[in-house]
């Protein structure tokens, strides 16, 4: 109680309490940004949880679309394949309508390919059957042959690319048939990598949806733990400007403390020097020999004027006993 009465009548005990209040302040906003802190550990955990989760999935949607891939890719094959092969369809009807197209209009590959290999075989034919050919019509023939093997090297990798089929246009009733066969299995073909595309699409879309959740679920708890840190660097933010208003006061108070213990320390020695005697001081003892001389109470040789007078009672008193001592011995010797 004494203590609590003391502090209150402290000079400084309203700085004490506003630095008390301010501390307690300090505490609880304290206490707050760990509260931030900690859900924006929580929504962290969950969100780093769920981007797990996400990754996984990932893994999933790729090799899912990777055979979607595969199975388009074949189709795009199958495509192009029917489609080549309808070109010649169309180059050979056309060729069967007007017998003969013109020099400039442009053929397939396959249509120009078909046409040098049935030429290049009904020359060999006639060469091989046919004597009497003259050295310059044999010669003529021979290279004739060498260039259109030579056009047909040139075209037999577009050929094959697109497997197109070599047919004998000799026939073109035949190949136009055996084309069109050739043809529909092509897009057959085509037909069921779509259906088998087409029967993925369902599992492909739960995926895809799974992802997007997953995806949302992640962004959405990132935002909360953002949220989370921004408060906790704003109430951060107030507890470093109050912590400033905590320091000063608290420098204030020091310096108060330094100073009423300098005003202790300087008054005790003040009450320390005032007590001392002359035997623990030199000083005090000179001054108080001065102040007896001064006075006349004291003479050099160490004895004060009243030494004399106290011998003189002394020497009173003795004889007073010894009067008193003689009456009690007449007493004594009349009895």
């Amino acid at each position: 109680m004494a203590e609590h009465a003391n502090e209150e009548t402290r000079p400084d005990s309203d700085l004490r309490d506003h630095l008390h209040q301010m501390e307690s302040k300090v505490r609880k906003l304290r206490d707050g940004r760990n509260n931030h802190n900690e859900q924006a550990k929580r929504f962290a955990d969950q969100r780093n949880g769920i981007q797990t989760q996400y990754s996984e999935h990932r893994e999933k949607v790729d090799l899912a679309v990777a055979e979607v891939k595969v199975i388009r890719a074949e189709q795009n094959l199958h495509k192009e394949r029917r489609n080549a092969i309808q070109a010649q369809i169309r180059d050979l009807i056309g060729q069967a309508k007007s017998q003969r197209g013109s020099k400039d209009e442009k053929k397939s590959a396959s249509f120009e390919y078909n046409k040098l290999s049935s030429e290049v075989a009904n020359m060999e034919k006639v060469f091989e059957t046919r004597g009497g050919m003259s050295a310059k019509k044999e010669k003529e023939t021979m290279n004739l042959l060498k260039v259109m093997r030579r056009r047909m090297k040139e075209l037999e990798p577009e050929v094959k690319e697109l497997q197109l089929i070599k047919v004998d246009l000799s026939n073109r009733d035949e190949a136009i048939a055996t084309l069109k066969a050739k043809a529909d299995e092509a897009h057959k073909q085509f037909v069921e990598c779509l259906e088998k595309i087409k029967g993925m699409r369902k599992g492909l879309d739960e995926l895809f949806a799974h992802r997007d959740f997953l995806k949302g679920e992640g962004d959405r708890f990132h935002k909360e733990f953002v949220a989370c840190k921004e408060k906790a660097d704003e109430v951060h933010a107030k507890i470093t400007e109050l912590m400033k208003e905590v320091n000063e006061a608290r420098d204030k108070l020091k310096i108060a403390r330094e100073e009423r213990e300098s005003w202790i320390s300087d008054h005790n020695e003040l009450v320390s020097k005032e007590m001392k005697t002359g035997a623990e001081d030199s000083k005090v003892a000179d001054s108080m020999v001065e102040h007896l001389l001064s006075a006349g109470n004291l003479s050099f040789g160490g004895t004060m004027s009243g030494d004399r007078a106290g011998l003189g009672v002394k020497k009173g008193r003795s004889e007073k006993k010894q009067n008193m001592r003689r009456v009690n011995l007449v007493k004594r010797g009349r009895k």
